[in-house]
């Protein structure tokens, strides 16, 4: 398919010039992908920012392994699988890259890792929420690092559902994470006691949630589960405060918040939202320190996937160094090998790909609470790692021996 000029433009802006002869591939640069939504509904979620966090980790290992410069490049899917299956090919076989990270969006991010598995590269997954990619559709070079659909259904849906939240309406993403999502709601809500009494599907990218909304209160559950991302959680929560939800007594439940959309909803709007979170830049000294540098070059706090996608690249660079060669298959193998310990997380890789880490249950801070710029949030309780993973005994991946 044709790309668009900007998608072609990503492609190549950030490389240099490639030595002259082709031969002597130690001077050919070693290129990391960056592929997310750079101008859609998931831009602050991920988007440039998460470049820059790619970037920094690269610059933070030094910029060179085996005598050759590392390079991060990076291109716009516009939430399209196919336009992320045809960059990430175009990278594969003709511009060298060896891994791609970040990935937001469920379903490309899905048709980029089976591209990525045939070919034996690797894949970063930091913005993708769908339990698929480390289940049905499981890599042995895919990593899901971050956050997924069953981590955040269990941490946020327990906690709705012990503080009374019994009853449940959906308003669900059209598409693989949405639907994912819901699947993994239901089963928690169901399993603690609950009861889901509507469900309405939206179309991504929606403006106007009006009717979903009004379906939700006419409901009268006593939770609304806000089964989506990025720009659409923030519209379902600005136009929720408009027909005056939570004023009524029902409460909201975002699924996937990040920094960024509390940043655009304000803290009048998101005070007392709970949701799970996997990063938090004022939680401790490594995560402040890391987070004052990020924003002195990005204008704004880091959330979970820019914290994500700098540990996942680094510890990929590392594993690389371990590996003593770019081959997929070994660099996976010490990928899987290697503790993490860092400002993002301290855990192991899983068989199936996923990295085991803590989460956190977290509350927007009321503007009275807040005492700085930035000063968001508050860590309610720590929630495992085991609590947080889907149990291997349920595991579909094919890679797990039980």
């Amino acid at each position: 398919m044709a790309l668009s000029r900007r998608v072609l433009l990503g492609t190549v802006a950030t490389a240099t010039v490639l030595p002259a002869s082709r031969g002597r591939a130690q001077q050919e640069p070693i290129r990391i992908g960056v592929l997310n939504d750079q101008s859609g509904l998931y831009r602050d979620f991920g988007g440039p920012t998460s470049v820059l966090a790619a970037r920094m980790a690269v610059e933070d290992f030094g910029g060179n392994v085996f005598g050759r410069p590392i390079e991060v490049i990076d291109a716009d899917h516009q939430n399209k699988a196919d336009l992320a299956s045809a960059i990430a090919r175009g990278w594969f076989d003709r511009q060298g890259v060896t891994a791609i990270a970040d990935l937001t969006n469920s379903a490309a991010a899905l048709a980029v890792q089976q591209l990525a598995r045939e070919r034996g590269k690797i894949t970063l997954l930091t913005g993708p929420a769908t339990t698929k990619l480390t289940n049905e559709e499981c890599s042995p070079t895919g990593f899901h690092w971050v956050f997924d659909t069953y981590s955040q259904a269990t941490g946020t849906a327990k906690a709705m559902l012990a503080e009374g939240g019994k009853t449940w309406f959906l308003l669900v993403a059209d598409y693989a994470f949405g639907h994912q999502m819901a699947h993994d709601l239901r089963a928690v809500i169901s399993a603690d006691g609950g009861q889901v009494v509507g469900e309405v599907l939206h179309p991504l990218s929606t403006p106007d949630f009006a009717s979903f909304l009004l379906q939700a209160q006419a409901s009268k559950a006593q939770v609304i589960g806000l089964a989506n991302g990025g720009d659409d959680t923030i519209n379902a929560i600005k136009q929720a405060a408009e027909f005056g939800i939570t004023r009524g007594g029902q409460k909201l439940a975002g699924l996937v918040i990040v920094i960024s959309i509390v940043h655009g909803l304000g803290l009048e709007i998101a005070r007392g939202l709970v949701f799970t979170d996997s990063f938090y830049w004022d939680m401790n000294e490594a995560t402040r320190a890391w987070s004052k540098r990020f924003f002195a070059r990005a204008g704004r706090m880091p959330g979970m996937v820019q914290a994500g996608t700098y540990s996942s690249v680094m510890h990929y660079l590392k594993s690389m160094l371990a590996a003593g060669t770019t081959e997929g298959a070994p660099v996976a193998a010490q990928m899987h090998a290697l503790p993490v310990d860092d400002f993002f997380a301290k855990g192991r890789v899983r068989e199936d790909g996923r990295l085991l880490h803590d989460f956190f249950l977290t509350e927007v801070k009321a503007p009275s609470e807040s005492t700085a710029p930035w000063d968001y949030c508050k860590i309610r309780r720590i929630i495992p790692a085991q609590e947080a993973a889907q149990p291997l005994a349920q595991s579909k991946c094919a890679l797990v021996k039980l």
